[in-house]
C-alpha cells in the first residue's frame, strides 16, 4: 500500500507541475478540495477510485500508470497515455537492434512481423522510428501502396 501512495503522491506532483497547474487549479478541476490535493501529493492520504480516474483523464495518463507506475524505478517519469520510453538500443556491427522485451511484450511484436523504418536527417530533428507496417499502410493508405508497389517482399 505505502508503494502505491508513493507512486501516487510522486506520479501527481510531476504532473500537475508539468501541465503547469496549482493545486486549486487541479482540486477546481477534479471537484475537491485544494487541501486534498495537498494530501494526496504528500503521501498523507489516497484519492478514491473516482478522484484518481478524473486525475488521469485530466492528464492524460492512464488510471494504470497513474497508481502503479513507479518513476524511480523505471528512471524516466510517467509518460502521456499510450506513449513509452523503452530504453536504448545499442546499433550492432551490420545496422541490426535489439528491441528491448518490454517494447515486444507491450507491442505484441513477434518474429517474422514487419517494420517500417521511417528517418529524418535534419539537423534540429534526426531521428529514426519504426512503425508496424500495418499499421503504416493504414495510416498512409494508397499512397504508400503506389510507394511500396513490388517491394512487398522488403517490407
Amino acid at each position: 500500500m505505502n508503494s502505491s501512495n508513493n507512486n501516487i503522491s510522486a506520479n501527481l506532483r510531476y504532473l500537475r507541475n508539468r501541465r503547469r497547474l496549482s493545486q486549486e487549479e487541479v482540486a477546481e478541476q477534479v471537484g475537491v478540495t485544494r487541501q486534498a490535493v495537498a494530501k494526496w501529493e504528500k503521501g498523507d492520504s489516497l484519492p478514491d477510485i473516482l478522484n484518481c480516474e478524473a486525475l488521469a483523464d485530466l492528464f492524460d495518463v492512464s488510471l494504470n500508470d497513474l497508481v502503479r507506475y513507479d518513476p524511480e524505478q523505471e528512471g524516466v517519469p510517467i509518460g502521456p497515455k499510450n506513449k513509452h520510453i523503452f530504453g536504448t538500443v545499442t546499433i550492432g556491427e551490420r545496422g541490426q537492434i535489439v528491441l528491448p522485451k518490454k517494447a515486444r511484450d507491450t507491442l505484441k511484436l513477434k518474429t517474422g512481423d514487419t517494420l517500417v523504418v521511417l528517418g529524418d536527417s535534419s539537423p534540429v530533428s534526426a531521428g529514426i522510428a519504426l512503425v508496424s507496417s500495418d499499421t503504416f499502410l493504414r495510416m498512409t493508405g494508397e499512397v504508400s501502396n503506389v510507394f511500396f508497389k513490388g517491394k512487398e517482399d522488403k517490407l
